[in-house]
């Protein structure tokens, strides 16, 4: 059987209070850059299996999350959530610059 890629969601926000929210990022970004689980998974350097549960929310070892993270293109930013707001609105404005 063949593997299907998820679905990319272009207006998905970068900010996560949850690991499904998180998991929900990391498989974003995954479908973004049209990867099947197994090749993100050994891009990154962990099994398709911790891939698989840092993307449905379940709990892994932070220093795969950031391998994970990092083989993604992506990094993690932890600011104070009332800086939320500001920080997605700059996010948008810049994203209409590039248009």
């Amino acid at each position: 059987m063949a593997r299907t890629l998820p679905e990319f969601q272009q207006n998905l926000s970068p900010a996560a209070a949850s690991l499904e929210q998180l998991g929900k990022l990391v498989r974003n970004r995954r479908a973004q850059s049209r990867m099947r689980i197994d090749d993100a998974a050994s891009l990154s350097g962990v099994s398709s299996d911790l891939l698989s549960r840092l993307e449905n929310g379940k709990p892994v070892t932070a220093d795969k999350l950031m391998l994970v993270l990092e083989s993604l293109g992506l990094r993690m930013l932890v600011v104070p959530k009332t800086a939320i707001p500001v920080l997605e609105a700059a996010l948008d404005a810049s994203a209409g610059e590039g248009r």
